[in-house]
């Protein structure tokens, strides 16, 4: 899965068998999941 870093703001890819999370570039330990930039339009009733 791709996140960001919360500090520097790379992306970074996390795999999941790895035991602990930390970004690869400033050490940092927040990484926010990245969301995709299309809108869903939902018709409302």
């Amino acid at each position: 899965m791709v996140y960001k870093c919360a500090h520097c703001k790379q992306t970074v890819e996390i795999d999941k068998d790895l035991q602990g999370i930390r970004c690869p570039f400033c050490g940092h330990r927040i990484l926010v999941k990245e969301r995709p930039t299309n809108i869903k339009r939902v018709p409302a009733q």
